[in-house]
Parts: structure tokens; C-alpha cells; sequence
């Protein structure tokens, strides 16, 4: 798989892909959206496959998201809505997998990158890592499951707080409110994904994708209603003025005038 700013290995019975974009905050553009998706498809029936790793390069950017302020006020609005409608659909295919998903956050995760790190099953993030779901601050919420996902692992309140304030927490507030699993050095990140991956691969298939297949089972229903307004909600969003008005506002270094129309 070549595509530019993601890196796809496998190593036995682990598969990883690897954000190789520091230089651009790890951008999750299309090419990169729409290669999640191919390869969660390709691993869904690949019996020889028991983990999936996602990571980025370094110690200082695990990504900054789908679409920044400047990128989407340069987007039409039909564009935006395509790059989250594909953001969807391949955070959708990566958490359907049979596999087990780990996400080892080694820097900043910030909007859409968030929702990718939802998406996995198991988070671990080096003591240094930084995460916002700053969307709200641009007049819009987070479209690619975020209200979706976020309830369910640090509860109503606490996700509400993330989505409706915006605002920056650190590593161990990340750890404390159950948001990543295990929490470590920032030199250790890879090393400890890398030994989570290989403990999981060295157990049984059965075991580990039958134990990943009960605990979704649980959620499914109310996860496709859920899904489902979100999409609806975030398409009817893109056209109101609030949207463009904190799109202006970040673009003039302002703070925006939001009139909820």
C-alpha cells in the first residue's frame, strides 16, 4: 500500500499503520482516510491477522485531524461533508474489526484524530500527549463519532465537558477519566504498543476476537441510532451561519459572534 503520510507493516499475526507526516501534524486526508477504510476491509477477512496498531512517527504529533479552520473555509461545503462522511465510514470499518485495534498516542491528538483514537479498542499515550475536541470553538461538533463513541467510555458529563468546552486536557486527565488504558513514559510509547500487540497475537484468536465480538454486541443498537442522527445533524450543520462564522472568526484571529441560526 503506498500512499503518502501512512505506512502499513505487518509483522506475524500484527498489522500497523503509522502516520509518517510530522512536517504536516499528520493530516488525515482523503488518500489516508480512504486507506484505513481499504485496509480495515482487507483485514476483516484475514484470518491471520489477531491485531491492529495505529501510531504515528516520533514523539510529537499523533495528528491534528481531518479538517483544520483553514482547510475547511477553503473547502465547499459538499467537500467538507465528503471528507467526514469518509471519516465516518472508515472509523466505522476499523472499529467492526474482528481484530483487536490499539492506538498508541505519542503527541497532540486533536478533532478528527480523536475520533480515530475512539475508534480503537485499547488507547495508550505517553505521559506528554495533549487531546481537544476543539470543534466546537468553530461554531460545529465533532462529525466523525466523537458524540457518538465519547459517552460510552468516559460517561455523559465528562464527554459533554470535552465536546462543549473544547478544551485542552492532559495525558493523566486523560488516564484518570478512562479515556486511555495505560499511560507511560514518552519514549515508551511504541515499545509498550509493541508488547500489548505481541501479548494479544501470542493468545488465542478465539479468545481475544470472540471477547472483542460479546463487548460490541452490547452497544450495537444504540450505536446505529446514534450514528445515524449524528449524520444527520452534522449534514444540516454545514450549511448554517454559525458554521461560517467560526470558520471567519479563526481565519480574522477573532473571537466568533455565534447566533445559533
Amino acid at each position: 500500500m503506498m500512499v503518502e503520510g501512512l505506512r502499513y507493516d505487518i509483522h506475524g499475526r500484527v498489522a500497523s499503520l503509522t502516520l509518517t507526516r510530522p512536517d504536516s501534524l499528520n493530516l488525515l486526508t482523503e488518500e489516508i482516510l480512504q486507506a484505513f477504510g481499504d485496509v480495515a476491509r482487507r483485514l476483516s477477512a484475514d484470518a491471520d491477522i489477531d491485531v491492529l496498531t495505529i501510531t504515528s512517527e516520533g514523539t510529537s504529533c499523533f495528528s491534528t485531524g481531518l479538517l483544520t479552520p483553514a482547510l475547511r473555509g477553503n473547502l465547499a461545503k459538499p467537500d467538507v461533508l465528503k471528507r467526514v462522511r469518509l471519516a465516518n465510514e472508515s472509523f466505522d470499518a476499523i472499529e467492526m474489526l474482528p481484530q483487536i485495534v490499539i492506538a498508541g498516542l505519542n503527541g497532540f491528538v486533536r478533532a478528527g484524530a480523536v475520533e480515530l483514537a475512539l475508534a480503537c479498542d485499547i488507547r495508550i499515550a505517553g505521559d506528554h500527549v495533549t487531546l481537544s475536541s476543539p470543534e466546537a470553538k468553530w461554531g460545529g461538533f465533532a462529525g466523525a463519532g466523537a458524540p457518538v463513541r465519547l459517552p460510552r467510555i468516559v460517561g455523559m458529563g465528562r464527554a459533554l465537558d470535552l465536546l462543549c468546552t473544547g478544551r485542552e486536557i492532559s495525558a493523566q486527565e486523560m488516564e484518570r477519566i478512562g479515556l486511555v488504558d495505560r499511560l507511560v513514559v514518552q519514549d515508551a510509547v511504541h515499545v509498550t504498543l509493541d508488547e500489548m500487540a505481541r501479548a494479544i497475537a501470542e493468545n488465542g484468536p478465539l479468545a481475544t476476537k470472540g471477547a472483542k465480538r460479546i463487548a460490541r454486541m452490547r452497544e450495537a443498537s444504540g450505536f446505529a441510532a446514534a450514528r445515524s442522527l449524528s449524520d444527520e445533524l452534522r449534514a444540516a450543520l454545514e450549511w448554517t451561519s454559525d458554521v461560517d462564522e467560526g470558520i471567519a472568526a479563526v481565519r480574522e484571529g477573532r473571537k466568533p459572534r455565534f447566533t445559533g441560526r
